[in-house]
């Protein structure tokens, strides 16, 4: 009998939990990937086959060879740049899976911020802009302050808060000027900043899973600090949450698989920022398993593989992350404590994302956190105060980046640059929370 295999598209930042809960499943994991070069990957001898995975016939075509060695499970992942071409794969070969024109509109945040418009979702006010006229007459009608970034994108790339003209010109032309990285054609949003306390949901199916309260770091840039399962929300104020998640889900067509989906509480009550048609990044499941004993990834693989899942909650407990952000730019000359702070009671993962000599250049998003911290107990103060005992333990260096003489810096300059450039392509993925 052939072996029974699920194929990942693309790793993302839970791939490793996606391959343990797929072999604690039975399953053999294959991942497809146009770049497979990664050291997890490596350490946990994984088959990675490298395929454009923009090309859906070279997917369709590894995947028909596949089948003749292996009995295909399930097609999956946890990237939001693949999860419509997974749909359509799905679709293909006949496996359970999800909508990929429901993806497709729900990864276009202005087709999505249409849809749940039309639907009456309370959303902020938003414009569409392809140049920076447009945009200055977007944010004249919304009116100061206002949130600008690209109409495709994740974990915050490209988003910043305007709240003067002279800022809104800067980071047009930042988004315009060749310096931001598109995924797809220039196109910039721009929308009313929304004030009020950040939380986020994690459904599966049409389940609300839980829901937790995150803080950001300071303005403009919205890079993530720390995240809190289960929030502090009273009866009604969840049911408002769950009520507006599940018109949500209608409006665009959404409710199989996972969906994150983040709000603000304002004077009007909760106010979609954004849907993501895909599980949250890491350790977004791993909080979810802390504080309620639902494993969301084995429940999305269950899901793929047509077998029958359950999201009954194990336990209640506060579950915390605290986000390593550096304060300055340059290169990492050491960072160390990790040891000393996963061994405080409660403390259940410290992870770096980082190395010693590592280029640290923050970019106001995701990307900039160097690792973190989880902590898991009964109440919300101990967990509070097992993460400030974790975190103080925690220690890095980072040094100025070198001030070069002028007759070294063009022999030197285009180097560094790709050194840069190379760091930034193969750094391990950050947590994906997006905006």
């Amino acid at each position: 009998m052939a072996r029974r295999a699920l194929i990942l598209v693309e790793g993302a930042s839970n791939i490793l939990g996606y391959i343990q809960a797929s072999r604690r499943l039975d399953l053999h994991p294959i991942i497809l990937s146009a770049d497979p070069r990664c050291e997890y990957l490596e350490a946990e001898e994984t088959e990675v086959l490298h395929v454009d995975t923009d090309d859906l016939d070279a997917l369709m075509r590894v995947c028909c060879r596949l089948r003749a060695t292996y009995d295909i499970a399930g097609i999956t992942s946890a990237k939001e740049a693949v999860y419509a071409t997974v749909g359509k794969l799905c679709r293909y070969f006949g496996l359970p899976g999800p909508n990929p024109e429901s993806i497709e509109r729900c990864c276009d945040k202005f087709t999505q911020r249409q849809l749940l418009a039309e639907a009456g979702v309370p959303i902020p006010a938003y414009r569409s802009a392809g140049n920076a006229t447009d945009v200055e007459n977007a944010a004249a009608q919304i009116g100061l302050p206002v949130i600008v970034k690209p109409a495709v994108g994740i974990s915050s790339c490209g988003v910043r808060l305007c709240r003067r003209f002279d800022e809104l010109a800067e980071h047009t032309n930042y988004l315009l000027g060749g310096e931001h990285i598109w995924r797809s054609a220039p196109r910039i949003l721009v929308e009313e900043f929304a004030q009020g306390p950040l939380y986020s949901a994690e459904i599966m199916g049409n389940e609300i899973i839980g829901i937790c309260a995150a803080e950001l770091g300071a303005p403009p840039h919205f890079v993530y600090r720390e995240c809190t399962y289960p929030a502090l929300l009273s009866d009604d104020e969840h049911e408002r949450i769950a009520d507006v998640s599940r018109s949500c889900l209608r409006a665009l067509g959404l409710g199989w698989g996972p969906t994150g989906i983040e709000f603000r509480w304002t004077t009007r009550g909760p106010i979609v920022i954004e849907v993501n048609p895909r599980l949250h990044g890491r350790p977004t499941p791993h909080l979810v398993h802390l504080a309620y004993g639902v494993d969301l990834i084995a429940a999305h693989i269950k899901l793929a593989i047509g077998e029958e899942w359950h999201l009954r909650e194990g336990h209640s407990q506060t579950a915390a992350a605290r986000f390593l952000i550096p304060d300055r730019d340059g290169i990492l000359d050491w960072i160390d404590g990790d040891t000393r702070a996963a061994a405080v009671p409660g403390v259940a993962e410290v992870r770096f994302h980082v190395k010693p000599k590592a280029p640290i250049v923050r970019r106001g998003d995701q990307g900039d956190s160097m690792g973190y911290v989880l902590a898991a107990s009964p109440t919300r103060a101990r967990t509070e105060a097992i993460l400030q005992r974790a975190m103080d333990l925690i220690q890095w260096s980072i040094s100025p980046f070198p001030i070069l003489g002028e007759s070294e810096e063009s022999a030197s300059l285009t180097s560094n640059a790709r050194q840069l450039e190379e760091f930034f392509a193969h750094r391990p993925p950050e947590a994906d929370k997006s905006r």
